[in-house]
């Protein structure tokens, strides 16, 4: 039984396990191991959603808990989106966007402490698709269709590159406005 408060949680170990499963993605999409891949990525999801389970049924719930599976979503989701870039399946920009989105998120996070992070639908759908711009090739090779093709795929990154970056902006903005009503001197 782990006292409370403690790091060392089951929920944690859970997001762990999506945060060790990063190198074997890295390394089943270099070797163009669609299979592999796609079982590295079920694992993942399977930690993303069973972590969460977890930390609400046995009271785990914690501010790291939900910053540490922030990161490790970030993590897979900006190595396998770097990865397919790479193979110029995505376009480049993507991973970058995705890493500063979640910086500025946990920046977001430890300014507005006293409040909590301010949750973004916008943000959260994005994050839901960043999952779903890596399995998309990862499962069309692995299942051998040629659906949905190059272009599409390539197509799919850019509109996640806009939305990321109203995201992005519609945080600065939120941000900037909130902090400025609490600081009408400013």
């Amino acid at each position: 039984m782990q006292a409370r408060g403690s790091l060392l949680t089951r929920a944690n170990v859970l997001t762990g396990v999506r945060l060790a499963a990063v190198p074997a993605l890295v390394a089943a999409i270099h070797a163009e191991a669609a299979w592999a891949a796609t079982a590295v990525f079920a694992l993942a999801v399977t930690s993303d959603v069973a972590d969460g389970i977890v930390a609400r049924r046995f009271d785990e719930q914690s501010g790291f808990g939900r910053l540490f599976d922030h990161a490790a979503d970030a993590i897979f989701v900006t190595a396998g989106t770097a990865m397919l870039a790479h193979a110029h399946v995505l376009p480049a920009l993507l991973p970058t966007l995705i890493a500063a989105s979640f910086l500025q998120y946990a920046l977001d996070t430890k300014i507005a402490k006293d409040l909590g992070p301010r949750p973004s639908a916008l943000g959260r759908w994005n994050g839901i698709a960043y999952y779903v711009i890596v399995a998309i090739p990862i499962f069309r090779d692995a299942l051998g269709i040629g659906w949905p093709g190059p272009a599409l795929v390539a197509g799919l990154g850019w509109l996640l590159i806009g939305s990321t970056l109203v995201s992005m902006g519609e945080r600065f903005m939120g941000n900037h406005f909130r902090s400025a009503s609490r600081n009408p001197d400013r």
